[in-house]
């Protein structure tokens, strides 16, 4: 009886561990929560990626996935649908839904916003265009009407006085309008780092207007955002988040050697690009009075017919 006793004592020994010497047991890890980014070949999303690979997700509790978009809107389009949790987009698709009613956006990251010659119109040096004044009347390339390409660009010819009304937009993917430059299919483009540096080295474009100036300088160009819904239901998964992006765009800004690489891997372009690109402004914290100036424009500029309270989508 006794060894059986003592038998038992044993074997409770070994599965409570040192539990049963006066410590504690070890908890099992808590398992991460999922979550599912839907995310576009950008470079300002670089922060992102360094919060993925770099392990900042991770620590904060986060399994973090990503599902790939190729544009702003169709990145909405994949947080409508329930394809994901959070979605990357230049800020217009997330203001029109939102003053259309269409959708509960909230906002919960900053991406980036429009550095010194980041972004902006650019030409051939054969075309005659030198400067603002010159656009009136020409066609001019954007990635899709009603974006943040021809919000900026509109409000650089307001500036300057050109009458975007004589402008002939010109739908074509960023990828295509240095080729498109050199054909003649259309007389300017509006770009983005890195296809600024890309136009000039492959057909020797040169900015003529540079949009992160005047009216839109440090003008807000994209961000994170999830459904009402989802932040309300999931407020420590989102407050997460919040804290790694915060991380790893600090990490990002100080050190711009950290990201070049996953510039080269996510946004595929090449290791000299990724080296003398200009970078837009890169940021992470949501701040409303700064954002305002997005749908106040596009309010301005007749993309929204209702104006936007932006403080009543952020999620702080």
């Amino acid at each position: 009886m006794a060894r059986a006793v003592l038998a038992g004592l044993l074997a409770l020994v070994l599965v409570t561990g040192c539990g049963a010497l006066g410590g504690s047991p070890s908890p099992p890890p808590p398992s991460a929560a999922k979550l599912r980014v839907s995310m576009m070949s950008t470079i300002d999303t670089a922060p992102f990626w360094l919060a993925k690979d770099g392990g900042y997700f991770q620590r904060e509790g986060l399994d973090v996935s990503t599902t790939e978009a190729a544009t702003g809107q169709a990145s909405l389009t994949k947080l409508l649908s329930g394809d994901a949790d959070i979605a990357y987009s230049s800020y217009t698709p997330f203001f029109v839904a939102r003053s259309k009613g269409t959708a509960d956006v909230r906002l919960v990251a900053d991406a980036s916003s429009a550095g010194p010659r980041s972004t902006g119109v650019v030409a051939l040096p054969t075309s005659g265009i030198r400067s603002v004044a010159d656009l009136a009347g020409k066609r001019i390339g954007i990635s899709a009407p009603n974006t943040i390409a021809d919000t900026l660009t509109k409000s650089v010819l307001a500036d300057n006085h050109v009458d975007a009304a004589g402008v002939k937009w010109v739908p074509l993917p960023l990828p295509n309008t240095a080729s498109a430059l050199k054909n003649g299919d259309i007389d300017a483009g509006f770009l983005t780092e890195p296809f600024i540096t890309d136009a000039a080295r492959e057909v020797g474009a040169v900015l003529v207007a540079d949009t992160g100036t005047g009216s839109t300088v440090d003008f807000p160009t994209a961000g994170y955002a999830a459904l009402g819904s989802f932040t309300s239901a999931s407020p420590s998964v989102v407050a997460a988040f919040q804290r790694a992006m915060s991380a790893a765009t600090r990490d990002a800004v100080a050190d711009r050697k950290k990201i070049e690489p996953l510039m080269v891997k996510y946004a595929k372009i090449d290791a000299d690009t990724a080296a003398r690109t200009g970078l837009l402004t890169l940021k992470s914290e949501v701040d409303a009075r700064r954002l305002q100036r997005v749908p106040d424009l596009l309010l301005k500029t007749g993309v929204i017919a209702k104006p936007v309270d932006v403080a009543a989508m952020v999620v702080r």
